[in-house]
């Protein structure tokens, strides 16, 4: 098990051919109190870069992209009724997608955490 992250500050957490993909609590703290999320379905295919669903706060509306090529194998419904789970744990309950990935070799282009800590500083 290993996690990435990207300069869109979303986290990746892969096992085997499987991620499962979230905002970071930085993230979170910037966009401030959570009020929608927008995300694909199951099946749904996508190239790194692309964009895979919408959060909306009460301040501003960010854009979700892929870290890595994929296909959504399983959404996180409860974000649907309760967006504001993203706010409370951005980095453990309220993951938005598990995806299986297209390219593994994609990661090596993500940051390990202490690069995550430089970019945000």
């Amino acid at each position: 098990m290993a996690i990435y992250y990207s300069e869109e500050h979303e986290w990746v957490l892969v096992e085997g051919d499987t991620a499962t993909i979230g905002i970071t609590q930085h993230a979170a703290d910037q966009l401030g109190e959570i009020v929608f999320v927008e995300q694909k379905e199951e099946g749904d295919e996508f190239e790194k870069g692309d964009e895979i669903g919408v959060i909306e706060s009460v301040k501003a509306a960010s854009e979700i992209y892929a870290p890595v090529d994929g296909e959504v194998v399983a959404v996180n419904g409860e974000l649907e009724e309760t967006p504001g789970k993203l706010n409370e744990s951005p980095e453990g309950d309220a993951w938005i997608y598990k995806i299986k990935l297209s390219d593994a070799a994609q990661l090596e282009e993500l940051m390990d955490l202490d690069g995550y800590k430089a970019l945000i500083g």
